[in-house]
């Protein structure tokens, strides 16, 4: 049977091909499109992560994603907070929604209060702000536009000198002082989040949030464990990114199941009479059936081994292109597509397969 599987496959050979690549490009929706998203997401989380902070204090009916909550917060509740037992260090925060050339969050910090709240920065290039109108690039924004400590670029449309180029990983990818986004919006004394770092997370973490929650003017405020935080950062509680993701899905099944459909119909109707001869010679429907699933199954392994190939030379040349594009191509994913574009070849297949078993002998023999 496999040396009668091969010989069909390599005896229609574009037919073979474009099956292959359907499934290819199937693989690489899956794998690029969705790792894209999870990149993203993961790589936010990290760098939240990464500022240090054990509770984020946010106002009251706050999105969780704080740039998109504008400065509504009184920074003075910060120096409330920083006398409650337990904390160790406070940061007020100011953050903007930029969309000027790039979807991105523009962060404005106290150096020394930031700083406190974990690893301080660490200077690549340059070093920290000396002016009101300076900036902190990470040196993923460095590689990606060419930016150097010194230079000078737009930031919320104002000129700002690069004051130096940090480490990432620190919440923000571009950071300002907190007093000059403050003017820039409008918002002088005000904060998008309140970080809190505490003396033991394990142990005082929540007996910090609970003290927060209960102060008198506080109640109506969010105060959040940055573990809780860190744990929503997933596709299944983002409602629009979990629908993208099935949509993309949907779409790269659609593509094989057509495409392995269509090869396979075509191909039971050009072989008709090979079909009789097989049947006429003893041939089961079983085997006529296993024979065009088993041609199925070898376009299908191909077609995943080129899509998975070609994903991970894409997320390489994307990267080296495109730093900020963070592609998570994970071994959950390789196995969730490969077993997604496997069940759409086969399903593709089965009502072709089916139709071959059901063929008469005589009649298919006497076919022109």
């Amino acid at each position: 049977m496999n040396k009668l599987v091969i010989s069909n496959l390599v005896h229609r050979p574009i037919r073979s091909l474009i099956s292959i690549v359907a499934i290819a490009i199937e693989v690489i929706l899956i794998l690029l499109i969705v790792g894209l998203s999870l990149g993203m997401l993961n790589d936010a989380a990290e760098r939240q992560k990464g500022v240090g902070a054990d509770i984020m204090l946010l106002p009251p009916n706050a999105s969780q994603f704080s740039a998109m909550n504008g400065a509504p917060m009184p920074v003075k509740i910060g120096d409330v907070v920083a006398k409650l037992p337990h904390v160790v260090a406070v940061s007020p925060v100011v953050s903007q929604m930029s969309t000027a050339g790039a979807f991105e969050a523009i962060t404005g910090v106290d150096l020394d209060s930031y700083n406190r709240l974990g690893a301080p920065f660490r200077y690549i290039e340059g070093g920290p702000f000396d002016g009101p109108d300076q900036v902190l690039v990470d040196e993923l924004i460095s590689k990606q536009n060419n930016i150097h400590a010194g230079d000078t670029i737009t930031v919320l449309n104002h000129p700002v000198k690069v004051a130096g180029v940090v480490a990432q990983g620190k919440g923000g990818r571009k950071f300002l002082p907190i007093a000059t986004m403050q003017n820039w919006m409008a918002a002088q004394g005000k904060a998008s989040t309140i970080y809190i770092k505490v003396d033991d997370a394990d142990k005082n973490t929540q007996t910090v949030v609970d003290e927060i929650h209960n102060y008198p003017g506080l109640q109506g405020y969010t105060a959040r464990p940055m573990a809780d935080y860190l744990a929503m950062m997933t596709a299944n509680n983002i409602p629009a990114l979990n629908t993208f993701i099935k949509v993309v899905i949907g779409i790269a099944v659609i593509i094989g199941f057509i495409v392995i459909f269509q090869a396979m119909y075509t191909a039971v109707m050009e072989r008709t009479r090979e079909i009789g001869i097989l049947k006429s010679l003893g041939a089961t429907k079983l085997y006529i059936v296993a024979a065009i699933l088993r041609e199925t199954m070898l376009l299908a392994i191909v077609g995943i081994t080129v899509g998975i190939g070609v994903s991970y030379a894409a997320r390489a040349g994307l990267k080296a292109k495109f730093p900020l594009l963070p592609i998570q191509i994970t071994t959950e994913w390789l196995v969730l597509g490969t077993v997604i574009a496997i069940v759409g070849a086969i399903l593709g297949a089965l009502y072709p397969a089916f139709k071959a078993a059901q063929k008469d002998p005589i009649d298919a023999l006497a076919y022109e």
